[in-house]
């Protein structure tokens, strides 16, 4: 069995953050959201693994992963030129993948459901998709279900017919290349993986699938991120703090979780529940909670008034000790004063 990781997306929605970097570098708990990925197939001991992107996300995508050896794994890089779809970085996988089965997840999506059920339904199927029950369906795509099978897939329906919604994991035996083969261009101008399904289901091959209730997250903007960023800190941290051994914290109050990378030098703060601060931060005189701050942040003066939000590399925020309700969303490079003098 081998692995297919699909990163070429643009990451639109999480703008300013994805101009410098692909959105499945952006850190959960100070970790890349791809790694998990990596992580997660190496796990079940998937060793062969492809990795679907874009020309312009190699330097970097290659620079960190490398080819897979601090994972224990073998990284083959795939070029999708053009953003055209799930099913499209799929096909373009096709030499890759062979005559293997395979598990295929998205890039950007955090799943804490284990492989193990996903693949051992393969071995009766010819696919098999994590479900889960969401609140808005209409962002996703959505399965219904008559008897215990799958009857209909569609993606992001107007007036969908469930709750239950393709978490972004998928096991498929290599029969899957056939239905996207002669797939068409879907309303939104893509080939969809669903349509693809859909085909296998049409023509009566067994499509199983499991339903998770554990965590999982598309972090598709800058709300899902604060929110698997929280999710996955429970996990990482266990109801501890990691702290660097040299970052420098004086007369600072931690509520836990928090993760304070190499680098960083605390003043007279109050730091989470829920923080992530990547190396490099200065911090001084700050009230922070529910955050997420990249490399080299500056934040200064929020005093007993705490602060949330996103922090891009190398932000500086100065803060007069006023209330700023509402997260802070700022890209790299960000200077902000609040409220304005």
């Amino acid at each position: 069995m081998k692995g297919l990781i699909v990163c070429a997306g643009k990451g639109t929605r999480l703008k300013p953050f994805t101009f410098s970097r692909p959105k499945t570098l952006l850190p959960v708990a100070n970790k890349p959201i791809l790694f998990y990925a990596i992580e997660k197939l190496a796990d079940k001991g998937i060793r062969d693994i492809g990795i679907v992107i874009h020309p312009s996300q190699e330097p970097l995508i290659c620079s960190l992963a490398g080819k897979g050896e601090c994972f224990g794994v073998s990284l083959t890089y795939i070029y999708q030129n053009e953003p055209k779809g799930i099913a499209d970085a799929v096909a373009a996988a096709e030499s890759f993948i062979g005559k293997n089965d395979f598990i295929l997840m998205l890039g950007d999506n955090l799943v804490k459901e284990p492989l193990d059920m996903l693949i051992d339904q393969l071995k009766h199927s010819t696919a098999c998709l994590l479900l889960t029950k969401v609140n808005n369906p209409q962002q996703y795509g959505v399965a219904e279900i008559n008897d215990n099978e799958i009857i209909r897939l569609e993606e992001k329906p107007e007036f969908p017919k469930s709750n239950l919604t393709v978490v972004g994991v998928y096991a498929f035996k290599n029969e899957i290349f056939n239905c996207i083969r002669v797939l068409t261009a879907s309303k939104r101008g893509e080939l969809e993986i669903t349509d693809a399904i859909q085909r296998l289901i049409d023509q009566k091959d067994k499509v199983a699938y499991v339903i998770t209730s554990q965590h999982c997250s598309d972090v598709g903007n800058p709300e899902r991120w604060l929110e698997a960023n929280k999710w996955m800190m429970d996990e990482v941290c266990n109801d501890t703090n990691i702290i660097s051994a040299d970052a420098i914290l004086i007369n600072c109050t931690i509520n836990s979780p928090v993760i304070i990378s190499s680098g960083c030098m605390l003043k007279n703060c109050t730091i989470g529940p829920y923080v992530s601060v990547m190396s490099g931060a200065t911090l001084e005189e700050c009230h922070m909670e529910h955050s997420v701050l990249l490399q080299d942040v500056t934040i200064s003066g929020t005093r007993q008034n705490y602060v949330s939000g996103i922090f891009g590399e190398k932000t500086r925020l100065t803060t007069f000790g006023d209330s700023h309700k509402e997260p802070f969303i700022l890209g790299d490079l960000s200077q902000c004063i609040w409220p304005k003098h």
